[in-house]
C-alpha cells in the first residue's frame, strides 16, 4: 500500500519582504495626501511648464541672433518681458473700453431704470412683454434677502481675486526661471545616463516640446479665427462694441470645447439687446460656429500642429473635461500628445519592426503579390528604414 506524498509547506514570507510591503504602501498614501494638499502649487507648476516650453524656442532664437550664443539670461528676460507686455496690452485693449462704457453706463442707469418701470425702451418692452415687472413686485422680500445674502461671500470673492493675482505671478516667475534654468537641468539630468540612452531621451523630450508649442500656437490661431469671424458678423448685424465682444471671445475661445459657448452666450446677449434680428443672427452663427470648430477646425488644425489624429483630440479633451476640468481641457491635448511620442518611441525600440509578409483582412491574405516583393520580403523598390529613421 503506498503511502501519500506529503503535504507542501509553504516557507513563510521574510519579514523583510512584509515591511517592504508594509513601507510602500505608507510611501504611496503618503504621496496622494501631499499631492492632494498641494494640488494648487502643482496646477501653478504645470501651467508654467507649459508656457515656458512655448517660451523656449523664441528665448533660444533671441540667444542665438542677438547676443551670439551668449547671455541666455538676458535673452530669457527679454522674452518673458515682451510676452508680459503684450498679455498687458490684451487686457488694457478689453479692461479699458469695458471702463468707459461701465461709467456711460453707470451715468444712464436712472433714467434706464425709470424707462423699464415705466414700460419704455428696449429694456422696458421687454420687461413688459414677459411681466417681470410684476414679478418683481410680487416677490420684493425674497429679492431684498437675497441681495444682503450676497454680501456674505464677498470676503471669499476677494480672496479668489487674491489668490488669482498671486497664482498669475507664480507661473510668470515659474516660467522665467524654467526657460533660464532649463538647458542646465536638463543636461545635468541627462548626463546620468550612458550616451545612447541620454541621445534617445533628448530626441523624446524635444518632440513632445514640439507638441506643446504646437498646441499652443494652434489653438491662438483658432481663437484669432474665431474671433475675426465674430468682429465681422456682430459689426454686419450693427451691435454696438463689436470689437470688445470679439476680443472677450477669441480670449474664452481658447477653452477647447466650451470656450466658444463661454464667448458666444455674451455675444448674443449683446445681440439681442440691441434688437431681436440681430440676437437671432449671432445665436445661428454660433450654433454654426461651435459645430465647425469642435468637429471640424479644432481636429483638422490641432492634427496638423500636435500632429494627434483627430478622433484622439475629441476624446482627449472630453476625458479631460470629466477629470481635471477647464484645466484638463486646456492640458489634455498636449498631454495626449506627449503620451503619443513616448508610446512610439517605445513601440520602435522594443517591438515595433513590421512584419517579413504584411498581411490584411480577416483571412490575413498577403498585402503585396509574390511579383511586388523582393526576395527578404519587402516592397520592391523599397528599403528597409530603421524606426527613428522613419520618424
Amino acid at each position: 500500500m503506498s503511502s501519500l506524498p506529503a503535504p507542501r509547506v509553504q516557507p513563510p514570507v521574510p519579514t523583510r519582504t512584509i515591511l517592504a510591503t508594509i513601507g510602500l504602501l505608507l510611501t504611496t498614501a503618503l504621496l496622494l495626501y501631499v499631492v492632494l494638499e498641494t494640488r494648487q502649487v502643482l496646477t501653478w507648476c504645470v501651467v508654467g511648464a507649459f508656457f515656458a516650453v512655448a517660451l523656449a524656442p523664441v528665448v533660444g532664437w533671441v540667444q542665438r541672433t542677438v547676443f551670439r550664443g551668449k547671455r541666455r539670461s538676458l535673452a530669457t528676460l527679454l522674452v518673458v518681458l515682451v510676452a508680459f507686455v503684450l498679455f498687458a496690452a490684451l487686457i488694457t485693449a478689453f479692461a479699458v473700453p469695458l471702463a468707459q462704457e461701465g461709467t456711460k453706463v453707470a451715468g444712464q442707469l436712472p433714467g434706464l431704470v425709470d424707462d423699464a418701470r415705466n414700460g419704455r425702451g428696449p429694456v422696458g418692452d421687454l420687461l413688459e412683454r414677459t411681466n417681470a415687472l410684476q414679478w418683481v413686485q410680487d416677490n420684493q422680500q425674497r429679492i431684498s434677502d437675497f441681495a444682503s445674502g450676497l454680501t456674505t461671500p464677498a470676503a471669499g470673492v476677494l480672496g479668489g481675486i487674491a489668490t488669482g493675482v498671486t497664482g498669475l505671478v507664480t507661473v510668470i516667475v515659474l516660467a522665467y526661471l524654467m526657460v533660464l534654468e532649463g538647458p542646465k537641468i536638463v543636461d545635468g539630468t541627462l548626463a546620468l545616463f550612458a550616451p545612447a540612452t541620454s541621445t534617445r531621451i533628448r530626441r523624446v523630450a524635444t518632440d513632445c516640446a514640439r507638441s506643446v508649442t504646437g498646441y499652443l500656437s494652434g489653438n491662438l490661431l483658432i481663437s484669432v479665427v474665431c474671433g475675426v469671424l465674430t468682429y465681422v458678423v456682430l459689426l454686419i448685424a450693427g451691435v454696438p462694441f463689436a470689437g470688445l465682444i470679439a476680443l472677450f471671445v477669441g480670449i474664452a475661445d481658447l477653452i477647447p470645447l466650451v470656450g466658444a459657448t463661454i464667448g458666444g452666450v455674451v455675444a448674443v446677449l449683446a445681440g439681442f439687446l440691441h434688437s431681436v434680428p440681430a440676437g437671432i443672427a449671432v445665436l445661428v452663427f454660433f450654433l454654426l460656429y461651435q459645430q465647425l470648430e469642435n468637429h471640424l477646425l479644432q481636429p483638422l488644425v490641432f492634427a496638423r500642429t500636435v500632429k494627434v489624429n483627430p478622433l484622439t483630440v475629441i476624446v482627449a479633451i472630453l476625458v479631460g473635461v470629466e477629470l481635471v476640468g477647464v484645466l484638463g481641457a486646456l492640458l489634455a491635448i498636449p498631454v495626449a500628445s506627449i503620451i503619443q511620442v513616448i508610446a512610439r518611441d517605445v513601440w520602435d525600440h522594443r517591438r515595433g519592426r513590421l512584419k517579413d509578409e504584411p498581411t490584411v483582412g480577416e483571412d490575413r491574405d498577403p498585402a503585396l503579390a509574390p511579383h511586388e516583393r523582393a526576395d527578404d520580403g519587402t516592397p520592391s523598390g523599397a528599403s528597409v528604414v530603421e524606426p527613428a529613421a522613419r520618424r
